[in-house]
C-alpha cells in the first residue's frame, strides 16, 4: 500500500488512543508487525506544547516506526501552524482527528463534532494539506448520528483538499463507542473515492479483520481497543492477510513483551506515574489471558505501589497465574 512516499509493507494500523498508544505502546506494535503506530491525539494549540502530557504524547523514537502526529482542533490556522510545527520536529504524517466522540472534545467542535460543518471540515484540510511536506491523513466516523450518515461526503471533501489517506469508524458520533459496527458506509467511501480507506471498528481478531476487508475492499484496517493487553495482535493479523500462516505468541513470549512494555513505561514516565498507568496495562493483559479468572492477581498487582515491587511480581506471573486457573477449575489451561 502507497502514502505519500511511502510503500507501507501491511495494511494493518494501530490506532491512536488518548492515554493509552504512548510511544513505549508503539514501539512494541510496530516490533510485532503494525505497519504504522498512529501517536496519541494532541491539540492544536501551540501554547500547550510546553506541558508534560503533551510533550510525552509528542515522543518518538526510530523504533517506533513512522512517525505519525495526530491533530485536534477547529481552528484552521491554529492546525496548519500545528501541522508545520510538527513536521519541522520530524513528523513524517499529520493526521487529523474528526472521529473522537469524548464530551470534552465535542464541546469545543473538535473532533467527530466537525462532521456536522463540511465547510469547516473543507476549510481545515486544505488549510493542513497546504501547509504541510508530509502526508496527511484523516480519521473520522460514518456520520453525525443514525440519521445523517454523511461519511461519504466528508470523504469526497477530503481527496479534494489532497488528503491521502482515510481511517473510517464504523459508528457515529452519536453512537460514541455504544452498539456494533457497521461497516456498509465504510463500503461506500471505498466506492466513492480513489485514495486508501482504511476500516476501524470492533476488528478484534484475525477472523474479524478478515470479514471487514472483505465486506468494505478496504485498503486496510486499523485497530484500537482490541491491542489493550495483546500488542502483538496487529503484527500477528498482518502476518496471516499475508497468508504466512503465523501462529499466535506463545504464553512465554505474550508475558515477554508485557513486561517489555512495562519497563518502556517505566523509562517514559518515571517510577511514580509508571507504576499506575503499568496497572492499567497490566489489566489488560490479565483480562486478555484469563478474564474475570485473574480477578485475584489483578487486585494483587494493583496494591504495588513501586517499580521493584511490580517487576518483580511480573518476573514471577506466569507461576501465579498458572496457580490462580488452577485453584479455580482443575481443567484451566492458559492457552500455550
Amino acid at each position: 500500500m502507497q502514502l505519500g512516499s511511502y510503500n507501507l509493507t501491511s495494511p494493518v494500523f494501530l490506532a491512536p488512543m488518548a492515554g493509552v498508544s504512548d510511544v513505549a505502546m508503539r514501539r512494541i506494535a510496530v516490533k510485532w508487525g503494525a505497519s504504522v503506530a498512529v501517536g496519541e491525539m494532541v491539540a492544536a494549540d501551540l501554547s500547550l506544547y510546553q506541558s508534560n502530557k503533551t510533550s510525552q504524547r509528542l515522543q518518538h523514537d526510530q523504533s517506533a516506526g513512522i512517525r505519525s502526529i495526530q491533530l485536534v482542533g477547529n481552528d484552521p490556522l491554529k492546525l496548519a501552524e500545528a501541522a508545520k510545527l510538527n513536521v519541522d520536529l520530524g513528523a513524517e504524517i499529520i493526521d487529523i482527528n474528526m472521529g473522537c466522540p469524548a464530551k470534552k472534545v465535542c464541546r469545543k467542535a473538535a473532533g467527530s463534532a466537525l462532521l456536522s460543518n463540511p465547510s469547516l471540515v473543507e476549510d481545515i484540510l486544505s488549510a493542513v494539506v497546504n501547509a504541510s511536506a508530509v502526508p496527511v491523513t484523516l480519521k473520522i466516523r460514518t456520520g453525525v448520528d443514525q440519521t445523517r450518515r454523511n461519511g461519504v461526503e466528508i470523504a469526497k471533501i477530503a481527496e479534494r483538499c489532497g488528503v491521502s489517506m482515510l481511517t473510517v469508524h464504523g459508528r457515529t458520533r452519536a453512537d460514541r463507542f455504544n452498539g456494533n459496527a457497521e461497516h456498509k458506509t465504510t463500503q461506500a467511501i471505498v466506492n466513492a473515492v480513489g485514495i486508501p480507506v482504511i476500516a476501524n471498528g470492533d476488528i478484534t481478531d484475525l477472523a474479524s479483520a478478515k470479514t471487514v476487508l472483505a465486506e468494505t475492499n478496504a485498503a486496510g484496517v486499523m485497530i484500537g481497543r482490541a491491542t489493550q493487553g495483546r500488542l502483538w495482535l496487529p503484527g500477528y493479523i498482518a502476518q496471516n492477510l499475508a497468508q504466512k500462516s503465523q501462529a499466535m505468541p506463545g504464553f512465554e513470549s505474550r508475558l515477554e513483551i508485557m513486561r517489555e512494555h512495562a519497563d518502556g513505561i517505566y523509562q517514559l514516565y518515571g517510577s511514580f506515574m509508571g507504576c499506575r498507568i503499568v496497572r492499567k496495562h497490566v489489566g489488560w493483559f490479565l483480562d486478555a489471558e484469563g478474564g474475570e479468572a485473574l480477578k485475584p492477581i489483578k487486585s494483587e498487582f494493583n496494591r504495588l505501589d513501586d517499580v521493584t515491587q511490580q517487576m518483580s511480581y511480573l518476573n514471577g506471573l506466569d507461576l501465579k497465574m498458572m496457580d490462580c486457573l488452577a485453584s479455580q477449575s482443575p481443567d484451566s489451561r492458559l492457552v500455550a
